[in-house]
């Protein structure tokens, strides 16, 4: 099995919208639909146009893992929409961690240094995944003021790309 990691833009959306709603709702039964993910349905003007980026994890045709950055400060990013499926998972394809390499990459040669992340408690392996990688827990009090917040996100991290 062959991994490609790419760029993806609103072509891409229903594939998208599909491996993510699936992993939200019914792996881990949070209730989320793609009213509360507008930005789903317009990848490019919400990620892209803006400074960031939304990249794609393809086995073979199929999509299998994504993840996004959406750019809210000349210097600072946040990281959205990490999500892998299940079968996809661990350390023998690795995807979620090529993932953030592609994105790290991305904010490097982008002047990007600080990178910042929302998740939920109910995703233990996710949070397990991000002090891996360095990331440190941050009081939601002590986060950027334009951090763009996400309402069911009870967990915040950050990372200096420079520090790693």
């Amino acid at each position: 099995m062959k991994l490609q990691i790419q760029p993806i833009g609103n072509s891409y959306s229903e594939q998208v919208i599909d491996l993510i709603l699936n992993i939200q709702q019914k792996e881990f039964n949070i209730p989320i639909t793609i009213k509360d993910q507008p930005d789903l349905l317009q990848i490019e003007s919400f990620y892209t146009e803006a400074g960031g980026n939304f990249w794609g994890a393809f086995v073979g045709d199929e999509l299998v893992g994504s993840i996004a950055l959406v750019k809210f400060d000349k210097r600072a990013g946040a990281i959205r929409k990490m999500f892998v499926k299940k079968e996809f998972r661990g350390k023998e394809l690795n995807i979620a961690q090529e993932l953030l390499e592609v994105l790290i990459s991305f904010c490097r040669e982008n002047g990007i240094d600080d990178l910042y992340l929302g998740t939920i408690t109910v995703l233990k392996a996710a949070q397990r995944f991000y002090e891996r990688n360095q990331f440190v827990k941050v009081e939601k009090r002590n986060l950027p003021v334009k951090f763009p917040l996400m309402s069911a996100d009870d967990i915040f991290y950050h990372l200096n790309i420079y520090r790693i």
